[in-house]
């Protein structure tokens, strides 16, 4: 017989009990704060070195394929991991997809876990090896309930993951229908029926009144997922289920997650489809990007109906390992270190031209944004 893990016998804590180590007002890096930083960000260090002439040249050369992408009309999708959030780079990227230097954004769970706490408590990250020792990890109540809960809302209301957790802080809180509202959909069997049903039971087995919730967000000003939501920007979280903290919370549902995960993966597809011309990045993702893209590209040329659909556009990778290789020149022999770096030959097999830049995502980030600033 198969045994599965309960969630109720599980003890969860305050999130301001936490010891988190990143201060997203310390942290943070924004259009105006950004104006005296320079490049070559050193890990640890707290401070900024003296200019990168070859980071800056590469996105000189970036930022003049994606003003001329955008004057043509054509997408230019951006793609990072949850490091650029940690790292204090949200209301930056937030700016950019604002001006339409970005036509879209996605990241994976982590990211929307460190911008909700940045927003909520203004703080994030905490110390994994201790808190694995302790039975503590990832067993915060506000995180998981409350990120859990709005996934539930906006799958009631037709939302994708991001905008679910972006309407929540937008709004400082959450609209909890009426327990008749939610038992009338699941008796009409309506379209609503079984989001309305997930809805019903997570508030009921939560003891949450109807109404409005409210969940004041203090620092929502550095959220990117606030910033998207107010835009109508597109954002679009990728999850993998059992990734994330919210999944150990007794408030996860499963059925939740994949509503609203394939809402913003059906999105993020559409723009994929009307990548001819644009610009695809892919910063600091050693996996979410480029297996959301390698499926979305061939599902778009599948409808295209024609192999050479989506052909002249331009990748970018941006990470910090060193290249040992020319990627112009293929796929490396198997005795090469550099055959596996698998995100660079997913994004070689693509049909596109690919090229690799290795920088920490701050100094990526802040020089792009220059770049563009200066040029628009």
């Amino acid at each position: 017989m198969k045994r599965f893990f309960d969630r109720s016998r599980m003890k969860y804590f305050p999130l301001n009990d936490r010891l988190s180590k990143v201060d997203i007002t310390k942290a943070a890096f924004t259009p105006e704060t950004i104006t005296s930083v320079n490049f070559n960000f050193k890990e640890n260090s707290g401070s900024i070195s003296q200019e990168d002439s070859g980071l800056l040249e590469k996105t000189r050369a970036l930022g003049e394929e994606i003003l001329r992408a955008r004057k043509n009309g054509s997408q230019v999708i951006c793609a990072f991991g949850a490091h650029a959030i940690k790292n204090g780079l949200g209301a930056l990227l937030g700016e950019m997809l604002e001006k339409g230097w970005f036509t879209h954004l996605a990241s994976n769970g982590a990211a929307v876990i460190h911008d909700w706490e940045f927003a909520w408590l203004g703080k994030s990250s905490e110390d994994v090896r201790e808190n694995v020792a302790a039975g503590r990890f990832g067993t915060w109540e506000e995180t998981g309930l409350y990120i859990n809960l709005a996934l539930a809302s906006g799958a009631w209301q037709g939302l994708g993951y991001a905008s679910s957790v972006g309407e929540m802080i937008l709004n400082d809180g959450i609209y909890i229908p009426e327990r008749d509202e939610l038992l009338g959909a699941v008796r009409a069997a309506s379209e609503k029926a079984s989001t309305a049903f997930d809805l019903y039971e997570l508030i009921e087995s939560e003891r949450i009144p109807s109404g409005f919730l409210s969940v004041p967000h203090r620092f929502a000003q550095y959220s990117l997922l606030a910033a998207a939501r107010k835009s109508e920007k597109p954002f679009t979280c990728h999850p993998m289920f059992g990734h994330d903290i919210i999944y150990t919370h007794r408030a996860n549902r499963g059925s939740v997650i994949g509503r609203t995960a394939e809402r913003d993966f059906l999105e993020f597809v559409a723009g994929v489809e009307s990548l001819e011309g644009g610009v695809y990045l892919s910063i600091g993702s050693a996996v979410m990007s480029p297996m959301i893209f390698e499926k979305a590209l061939s599902m778009a040329r599948n409808a295209a109906g024609r192999e050479d659909a989506i052909r002249n556009c331009g990748i970018y990778v941006v990470d910090l390992q060193e290249s040992s290789w020319d990627w112009t020149k293929g796929e490396p022999p198997m005795n090469n270190p550099a055959y596996y770096q698998r995100f660079m030959k997913t994004f070689n097999r693509m049909g596109c031209k690919i090229n690799y830049i290795t920088a920490d995502n701050r100094d990526f980030f802040i020089s792009l944004y220059k770049v563009l600033a200066g040029s628009s």
